[in-house]
């Protein structure tokens, strides 16, 4: 393996050299770098042309310049040399301070959505593919086709209007009619009867259940002011423990395994009893603080199911470990709601933002600050997961239909295997295949499909980067945009190839 990382990176070196050199061609020709300066009078224009003459080397032909660029990226790859820069913008600026402030912003945009389209759409994906022909599969390759044929900015504006300054206004003062309830809850009736599927009879009762369930939840959340103060509380983070621990042995596991059963539920336990006792140490934390209690979390509940795993210990550690973080996200997720009255009366009441990627001056406590993150993420991180979702979604339905024809598939349950160890341990893994490089092209894509979305909902990351340097003529600007969207893109294409041989055991890197 070690050989094959050398060889790619080699080639991944010579690559991005002339995708940058055509780049940077490009860049210094998309416009007059003077064009600002032209219209000046006054004794400082000669100066001023002199300063921007030299910042961005206009007196030197075209490879000197590039060849005085990439200079500039090895004072950044070697140590101890001089000062990192990348070169000076228009101003005469370092475009380093520039790239640090945005890749932060994007990357924050950009990983969340990411990986939310990658989770949801396999979900769905396979779910939709072993239902084939089902009313849910018709109606998510109905919201598939629409999703993934609506345009960013399109959609990015009805997110603004019917999401953010509808919903900001709702919450001003949180109040609905029976009427709306009841309509509200039929809804959600009709869409789990959709999802549950199966005869007649059982898709009336999921109905029933779900409309009503919901009718009264929403009615119960209105009445005790749960939209002002939100939070899960203990009884809530006790439920949801619970919950998430019968819900990930039933899809991993099954109930008949009863060593694993026994170790999620004293994972759940367990997760309750240390959301009690870290109730000090999350009132204001720091993210060491967070990352500390997340490696103690997964710790603990590998050992839990070590040790009351049994026989089953191995699959039993997996699953307790998962239980246990998702217990986790539980538990930071009902801190940060905890702290939005407090972050409401700081922003004006106006809790979903439609412009910006946080508040400016903003003080307050770990739990503000982050809450103000995640709200300035709803809408652009929505806007980038629907059309990955779509794309996601389609592509797995049909991978996984592929593999599910097999001939390793029949000769799984001929053998007397569960359904779900055939989807799960077989299937599954062998349909994440072609995904994995869907995944990889995903990321750089979606980092430079950005530029769209940033430019909607005014993020001040790459994509405003990008365009900035390109109306201002500054090919440095440019030239970070483009040195890391390559190299997100050369990088990640190399880890598909890594994650097939962990994939595919008929793939070998040596």
């Amino acid at each position: 393996m070690f050989y094959f990382i050398l060889k790619r990176a080699v080639s991944s070196f010579f690559i991005l050299l002339a995708a940058t050199a055509l780049m940077f061609v490009l860049a210094i020709n998309s416009g007059d770098p003077y064009h600002d300066l032209a219209e000046l009078r006054g004794p400082d224009k000669e100066s001023r042309i002199a300063a921007r003459t030299e910042a961005m080397h206009l007196d030197q032909p075209v490879h000197i310049r590039y060849i005085l660029w990439l200079q500039e990226i090895g004072r950044c790859i070697v140590p101890g040399g001089a000062q990192c820069t990348l070169g000076l913008d228009r101003v005469g600026n370092p475009v380093v301070e520039q790239l640090q402030s945005a890749v932060g912003s994007t990357f924050r945009l950009v990983i969340v959505a990411t990986v939310l389209a990658i989770i949801l759409g396999v979900l769905v994906g396979v779910v939709t593919a072993l239902r084939q022909y089902s009313v849910f599969d018709y109606s998510i390759t109905f919201v598939a086709f629409l999703l993934f044929s609506m345009p960013l900015f399109w959609l990015s504006t009805l997110l603004k209007q019917y999401l953010a300054i509808g919903l900001n206004t709702w919450l001003a003062n949180p109040a609905m009619s029976y009427l709306g309830i009841a309509v509200l809850g039929l809804v959600a009736g009709l869409i789990w009867m959709i999802v549950i599927g199966g005869d007649t009879r059982r898709r009336v009762r999921v109905f029933a259940i779900a409309a009503v369930a919901t009718s009264l939840t929403f009615l119960l959340l209105l009445i005790t002011g749960w939209f002002k103060t939100p939070g899960f509380g203990p009884f809530g983070v006790l439920v949801s423990a619970f919950a998430i621990a019968v819900g990930a042995t039933a899809l991993f596991a099954g109930f008949r395994r009863r060593r694993v059963v026994y170790a999620t539920l004293a994972t759940a336990a367990a997760g309750f009893v240390g959301y009690l006792v870290t109730m000090p140490l999350m009132e204001d934390p720091n993210w060491l603080t967070i990352a500390a209690l997340a490696v103690v979390t997964v710790a603990v509940s590998a050992a839990i199911g070590h040790f009351v795993g049994g026989p089953y210990a191995k699959q039993a550690r997996q699953l307790t470990a998962v239980v246990g973080l998702l217990i986790g996200f539980i538990v930071f997720l009902d801190a940060l709601l905890h702290a939005y009255p407090s972050l409401s009366r700081k922003n004006g009441g106006r809790p979903i933002p439609t412009t910006g990627s946080s508040t400016p001056n903003l003080e307050g406590t770990f739990w503000e600050v982050n809450l103000d993150y995640a709200l300035y993420l709803i809408l652009p991180t929505i806007a980038i997961m629907l059309i990955s979702f779509a794309m996601y979604t389609r592509y797995t339905r049909a991978s996984q239909l592929d593999v599910m024809t097999q001939d390793y598939i029949r000769t799984a349950r001929a053998k007397g295997l569960s359904e779900r160890t055939v989807v799960v341990k077989h299937a599954f893994r062998n349909a994440m295949i072609p995904i994995t490089t869907l995944m990889a092209f995903d990321f750089a894509g979606v980092l430079g499909g950005a530029v769209v979305t940033e430019s909607v909902f005014g993020w001040n990351g790459m994509g405003k980067m990008f365009t900035d340097g390109l109306t201002n003529v500054d090919p440095n600007v440019i030239m970070a945009f483009f040195l890391v969207t390559g190299v997100a893109a050369v990088t990640f294409n190399m880890l598909a190839d890594i994650a097939y041989a962990f994939l595919d055991p008929r793939i070998s890197l040596n």
